[in-house]
């Protein structure tokens, strides 16, 4: 295998340094992780064991149910309490897909190790000893099949298949705007490799709970449009988590329902949290930018997809607002 390589930046040579030198490495993700940052996780997680060293998995919050299949033979060790031996027993920490180290929800533990910052969004932080951040990859996923390349790491089927469920999940299926080439080429790669895309499919359509489902038709009889049906808004309150018997991580997906409405151009998902705020989901088309939106309140993400914390009421009308403002200026 060649490094650099040939689509996106080289690999910086102090993350390829660190990944030979150390043995011992804690992985881990923004809070509630989806299907890029499960897949990248579990890649990374066995190729590193695959080449002798130890890999730990340590999350907040706990994958969604439907990914089951692609965490089976790597236990993910979730929650706020450290996992066995940390930190003594680790080398370093890989951050993947969070632009600050606060998205993982467990920042103060992870600051006490070493960090190796693998991260695409716009914005990051740079807050690693080593830092790889490609704002031009489609997802981490891809990101990891170049690492591999340049480690010359061996990727088996299960390693192909959870990588391109973080591929597949972070382009939508390859229909958003981030299914450039690149993005092609590595699904293209990792097929080659044994990835199973029909296992995907079957994880990401039609593995969804019963409780899911009532929780999407609860959702639904919120739905508001806005600026001539240009922007669609939903909500999910506690409430209704409570009477569709689903679980925190079923609303995962649900916003690409109100965006599927024609001539639909930026969708807003309010969810209450336990904490008492509303984590907002923002979508958009072209170049209508909802990171930026997002930004100005803390929050982080892409141009076409990103979230941000408001407090509710007040809070949630001015995004609106600032979406309608967003889809009026767009071309």
């Amino acid at each position: 295998m060649n490094s650099p390589d040939s689509t996106g930046d080289p690999v910086p040579r102090d993350l390829l340094e660190a990944f030979r030198s150390g043995r011992r490495f804690l992985l881990s993700s923004h809070a509630h992780p989806d299907g890029d940052a499960i897949g990248s996780e579990v890649a990374l997680a066995r190729l590193l064991r695959g080449a002798g060293s130890a890999a730990t998995i340590w999350n907040a919050d706990p994958a969604p149910d439907t990914y089951s299949g692609v965490t089976a033979d790597v236990p993910i060790h979730v929650g706020r309490t450290p996992p066995a031996g940390f930190p003594e027993e680790f080398d370093f920490v890989v951050p993947l897909e969070c632009p600050r180290l606060d998205r993982t929800g467990l920042e103060d533990a992870l600051g006490l190790l070493p960090i190796l910052n693998i991260d695409h969004h716009l914005g990051n932080e740079l807050y690693g000893r080593a830092n790889w951040v490609d704002t031009e990859a489609p997802a981490v996923a891809e990101m990891i099949l170049r690492l591999a390349r340049a480690l010359d790491l061996e990727i088996d089927e299960t390693t192909a298949t959870a990588l391109y469920l973080g591929l597949s999940t972070d382009t939508g299926s390859f229909r958003f705007s981030n299914a450039t080439p690149r993005a092609f080429e590595a699904a293209a790669e990792l097929v080659r490799h044994g990835a199973r895309p029909e296992r995907v499919a079957t994880w990401v359509y039609e593995s969804q709970s019963p409780g899911a489902l009532r929780l999407l038709a609860e959702m639904l009889g919120t739905l508001e449009l806005h600026c001539d049906g240009r922007i669609a808004s939903v909500r999910l309150e506690l409430s209704m988590f409570e009477r569709a018997g689903a679980r925190q991580t079923d609303f995962e997906g649900l916003i690409d329902h109100p965006r599927s409405i024609r001539d639909v151009e930026a969708v807003a998902l309010f969810r209450e949290r336990p904490e008492g705020d509303v984590k907002v989901s923002l979508r958009s088309r072209g170049r209508i930018d909802v990171g930026a939106i997002a930004a100005r309140r803390g929050g982080g993400g892409h141009r076409n997809a990103a979230g941000c914390l408001v407090e509710g009421g007040e809070g949630e009308q001015v995004v609106i607002a600032e979406l309608a403002t967003a889809v009026e200026a767009a071309p």
